[in-house]
């Protein structure tokens, strides 16, 4: 299960909304991976993983009185090539700021398939597994959080470019 801690930190991360919460969920997932580790009847080692790390970050929340949408937004610095001039640095941090603000906004069962398929590269029957859905609703869900995602980050840039 080590090798996909940094992908359990970045879904709990985008699923709590704080690195500093992100470490602590994650930490009692791999704490949960560990004690229920005979219940795992092999497969999927990933998905297995995130699901538990998806159930500890709503639990997490629900015991901190937040629901999975309220968390404070995160706080990262915008990756620009080291060749980049300035005016495309601050561009990209802008663009990636629009991005990042969009997908907070998404509601927590669009946010946590979005981040599974686009940033973690998983599959649907992956994503299906880990959050216990058919695969059908995983594209469904997915479908809908790309098109609000490209609904709000186009309203965002015109806001931008007026």
């Amino acid at each position: 299960m080590l090798p996909h801690l940094d992908s359990a930190h970045n879904l709990a991360r985008w699923l709590v909304r704080n690195d500093a919460d992100a470490q602590d969920v994650v930490q009692e997932a791999y704490l949960r991976a560990l004690r229920f580790f005979e219940s795992f009847r092999g497969g999927d080692g990933k998905a297995w993983l995130l699901e538990i790390v998806r159930n500890t970050a709503r639990s997490w929340l629900r015991r901190q009185g937040r629901g999975p949408g309220s968390a404070e937004p995160l706080n990262e610095t915008a990756h620009t090539s080291p060749d980049a001039t300035p005016e495309q640095a601050l561009s990209g941090q802008e663009n990636m700021a629009r991005l990042r603000t969009c997908i907070e906004a998404l509601p927590p069962e669009f946010r946590e398939v979005l981040v599974m398929r686009e940033l973690e590269e998983m599959s649907y029957r992956e994503i299906g597994d880990a959050t216990g859905l058919p695969p059908g609703t995983v594209m469904s869900r997915l479908s809908r959080a790309r098109k609000r995602l490209e609904e709000c980050a186009g309203r965002r840039a015109a806001e931008a470019s007026r």
